[in-house]
């Protein structure tokens, strides 16, 4: 009986020497938190992304020392020059209460996004992809099976963008120009300060139809190159990221960004510049309906809602002083579009951007 107890003594003390005893407690908690990080990080906006934020805080610094701490804009849309800390980071910007609601916006999509992406990309994405696919067989018949190599890779990756920026335009042209869009895209613009979760500043019921756009354009534009390559394309890569995706990123990050960012305007004329996109987000009656597409300049000189502004231009943002109180809490925005429709109903229209007339506004 001693020899057996000191040998079971001996095998607790081995065991305890060489693996870790975890409480049920412990385990639970642990197993919590990799849930939570793996959700935070599955859900974290691409634009706050390292890459995206590392790129934009360089080129917000550059901006900083090239123009002596000018081209940072304030709450109220005006240029100022301002210190370091307060150029990539102001105050009165990320305080705001336009830039909390961004924040609980944001939050909502997230959590109904499952609801509507897995059905869209499951139905809308694969649908027309398999239709190009058919119809091209139908018409032209089997697949030349190219070879893959980069040129291709770029060229899809080129294509995608182009139809992808085309198909935005569209979608975004509609949603100014139709009340009853205007009425769920009124939530976007109503943001008075400009912070990267801007752009994810959408009403919960606009998200099923930019999703559908993006995977009806992903879409066609995949069944096309499918074709070609009987399957074996993928995009061209960058840093384990997509070439374009990473074009894309920056300016949609960059853009939502209070800092005045303007391109030469021969770039201008090709790319649209963030300063571009502060202009589309101005309620100056002169900035109204234009810079459409998402990344591109071309859709917008196309159909001629090209406006390239001046160094500095003063761009307000917002839905304008006369509907701007409509629109500013979280609930506000939630139920918004509801009671622009009930408005229509009743009257048949709906205010379009609420903004007085430019001699009625403070210039800067």
């Amino acid at each position: 009986m001693t020899v057996a107890t000191q040998d079971n003594k001996m095998d607790l003390s081995l065991t305890s020497g060489s693996e870790e005893v975890i409480g049920p407690l412990t385990e639970t908690v642990q197993t919590a938190s990799h849930i939570i990080w793996d959700t935070v990080a599955a859900n974290l906006p691409r634009d706050l992304h390292w890459q995206f934020i590392l790129v934009t805080l360089i080129i917000a610094s550059i901006i900083w020392l090239i123009r002596g701490g000018r081209g940072s804009r304030d709450a109220a849309g005006r240029e100022r020059k301002a210190n370091f800390l307060q150029f990539v980071l102001p105050k009165d910007i990320y305080t705001h209460v336009s830039a909390r609601v961004d924040i609980w916006l944001w939050v909502t999509e997230r959590l109904l996004r499952p609801l509507w992406v897995v059905g869209l990309l499951a139905t809308v994405g694969p649908s027309t992809e398999t239709a190009v696919i058919g119809v091209l067989q139908w018409t032209l018949g089997a697949t030349p099976e190219i070879a893959v190599n980069y040129g291709w890779m770029l060229l899809y990756s080129l294509v995608t963008l182009l139809c992808y920026d085309f198909v935005f335009f569209l979608i975004h042209y509609t949603m100014h120009k139709v009340p009853a869009l205007w009425a769920l895209h009124k939530v976007h613009h109503s943001a008075e300060v400009l912070t990267p979760l801007t752009r994810y500043r959408e009403h919960f019921l606009a998200g099923p139809i930019w999703a559908a756009g993006g995977a009806f354009s992903y879409g066609l534009v995949g069944g096309l190159f499918a074709w070609l390559f009987n399957g074996g394309i993928i995009a061209a890569t960058l840093f384990n990221i997509g070439f374009f995706a990473l074009l894309f990123g920056f300016n949609g990050s960059f853009r939502h960004y209070h800092v005045q960012f303007n391109y030469p305007r021969w770039l201008s004329l090709w790319l649209h510049s963030p300063a571009m996109h502060h202009v589309h987000h101005s309620y100056l009656p002169q900035h109204w309906d234009a810079n459409f597409a998402a990344v591109t300049s071309i859709w917008d000189r196309l159909f001629g809602t090209l406006y390239i502004p001046q160094k500095d231009e003063y761009t307000p943002w917002g839905i304008g002083p006369d509907t701007q109180s409509e629109y500013r809490s979280y609930w506000q925005n939630t139920i918004g579009p509801f009671n622009d429709w009930y408005k229509m109903l009743l009257k048949g229209n709906s205010p379009q951007a609420g903004a007085t007339k430019a001699g009625d506004i403070e210039q800067n």
